[in-house]
């Protein structure tokens, strides 16, 4: 075995053994801290941040919208409703997407028109106090989250469907209504399943 052989034997020798090192340290032993560290520190978020109904039964994600509608697709009146989601057949995981539609596109501007008609009927407002975000789709279709006014203008109804008191709902909007990102960053926003479940226990 000439020089040259050998020299080449040791090189992959040494790169074996660096590959078999860095894989146990950096994909085994650094996946398993932060799994760990996460689980100590923060183990609801390292666990999905899942939403539990006051039977303590798994109903969701806080960090992925859902649809509160019948077997029809129809929405239920005494739940605060999310936006519209784009993602597969609304609210998918596994196919997360906006419609990809340009604001000038035919289509998507029939589909807020529509949209606008039937949320304002839906909650007894008129079509110019709809907010944005009540007919429009989030750039993921996963959204958790609806902005204050969209909350606010179902109050009455939610209010009426479940025998509640405005007020009482309102404030229960108000305590599940997020602020903006370090204080200026976005605007106040609301989850729709963490003020569902809210709404629930309080019947319960």
């Amino acid at each position: 075995m000439n020089t040259s052989t050998r020299s080449t034997g040791r090189t992959l020798w040494v790169a074996v053994r660096a590959m078999a090192v860095f894989t146990l340290l950096l994909g085994v032993g650094y996946t398993l801290v932060i799994t760990g560290v996460g689980q100590l520190i923060l183990p609801a978020q390292a666990n999905g941040s899942i939403a539990r109904d006051a039977d303590g039964e798994p109903v969701g994600s806080a960090l992925i919208g859902q649809s509160f509608a019948d077997a029809d697709g129809a929405p239920l009146p005494e739940y605060f409703q999310p936006r519209p989601s784009a993602a597969g057949d609304g609210y998918d995981g596994g196919a997360s997407s906006g419609s990809n539609l340009g604001p000038e596109n035919e289509d998507l501007v029939a589909a807020i028109a529509e949209r606008t008609a039937l949320v304002a009927e839906f909650n007894g407002v008129a079509e110019a106090d709809v907010p944005a975000d009540a007919v429009t789709a989030s750039g993921s279709g996963l959204d958790p989250h609806i902005s204050a006014d969209y909350a606010g203008i179902q109050v009455e109804r939610v209010a009426f469907e479940r025998g509640l008191d405005p007020d009482e709902v309102r404030d229960l909007v108000a305590a599940h209504t997020s602020g903006r990102t370090l204080g200026f960053l976005g605007e106040p926003s609301v989850n729709v399943l963490e003020l569902n479940l809210a709404l629930d226990e309080l019947e319960g």
